[in-house]
């Protein structure tokens, strides 16, 4: 890391690519969090983009991700693209020496996440990832129970997930979630790379993982079914399964402890279960609105105190690309 008293100052964040993502669930974050500042914007529709400007207050926007990245206002990057350019954006970023945050996944392959990870690291520049749900309350306090033995030793993780295909999928209409150009794994990249990169958080490093996954629908390019199996470094196994062509939607989380178990959903903003001693623990937490703000709080706080690391950066993002591609059979 580099000396964070670098920092200290207001930062002034650019984004490139400001799309759904940015409207409401990142990109409210950078101007909520004193000491962040969101600068520019840059993208390639030039209606689109000023519209957005506009309507965020906004000063500068740009048609060049470049120009955005070179200019000297421009203190730190969030790179908010689809996964098969953050490797092209994010290693224009290292080379300006600037801190960066990138959408997940972290790329669409290990190799690329590698690549972007080693870049920053070289440099000593800070690289964040958008794995929320790392920073997230709710998530926080499944953490807490873990953290005070509350199901006793650990287990076991499953995790089921299912939902039918949308009015696109059935259509036609291009999505790039569901180009394996972009996103081999489609949907499953999209996000089953939230609960898996969540469980590491929670048990620790993944040691060993195998899976399978086809496409049974042939509604499109990428992979619609997946199912997989693994063990931590702690000697805690998993289960999972993600299929995107079942008649309902299912968003489990069980964890079994020698004491208790765990429940919850990834997604779903459903009561946390706590089932231990013969009782029942119910614990509601919602999200905030701009639901990447406790992500971007703790960004800034590793920028500007010495004594916090955010819990998702390069290395963490890379790891969890490394077991996205064994389940997909890539490596």
């Amino acid at each position: 890391m580099a000396d964070k008293k670098e920092y200290a100052n207001n930062i002034r964040w650019g984004i490139i690519g400001c799309g759904n993502v940015t409207e409401v669930k990142s990109g409210p974050a950078y101007k909520q969090v004193d000491g962040f500042q969101l600068a520019a914007v840059m993208r390639r529709d030039t209606d689109k983009l000023k519209d957005y400007a506009q309507r965020h207050n906004i000063a500068k926007y740009y048609l060049s991700a470049e120009e955005l990245i070179a200019d000297s206002d421009i203190d730190a990057v969030y790179i908010a693209t689809p996964p098969d350019s953050h490797k092209y954006y994010a290693l224009q970023v290292a080379a300006a020496g600037k801190p960066c945050c990138i959408e997940k996944p972290l790329a669409p392959c290990y190799q690329d996440s590698l690549a972007i990870y080693e870049a920053f690291k070289s440099k000593n520049i800070p690289l964040f990832v958008a794995y929320y749900r790392r920073s997230l309350p709710r998530f926080q306090q499944v953490k807490t129970w873990l953290d005070n033995n509350a199901i006793g030793e650990l287990r076991h993780i499953s995790w089921k997930f299912s939902k039918a295909p949308n009015a696109n999928d059935l259509s036609g209409v291009y999505n790039w979630r569901t180009d394996a150009k972009v996103a081999p794994g489609g949907y499953f990249d999209d996000l089953a790379s939230h609960g898996l990169d969540l469980f590491t958080y929670l048990l620790g490093d993944v040691a060993a993982v195998y899976g399978i996954s086809l496409n049974q629908q042939q509604l499109y390019q990428a992979k619609d079914a997946v199912t997989a199996c693994w063990i931590h470094e702690s000697n805690i196994t998993g289960t999972g399964f993600w299929n995107f062509g079942c008649e309902r939607t299912e968003d489990t989380v069980e964890l079994f402890g020698s004491k208790g178990k765990i429940t919850f959903s990834v997604f779903e903003e459903n009561p946390l279960l706590l089932e231990s001693n013969g009782l029942l623990e119910e614990v509601y937490i919602d999200n905030p609105q701009t639901v990447q703000l406790p992500h971007v709080q703790n960004m800034k706080r590793q920028l500007f105190e010495n004594e916090f690391n955010h819990p998702s950066n390069g290395a963490t993002a890379t790891h969890t690309s490394w077991v996205m591609d064994k389940i997909l059979g890539v490596l």
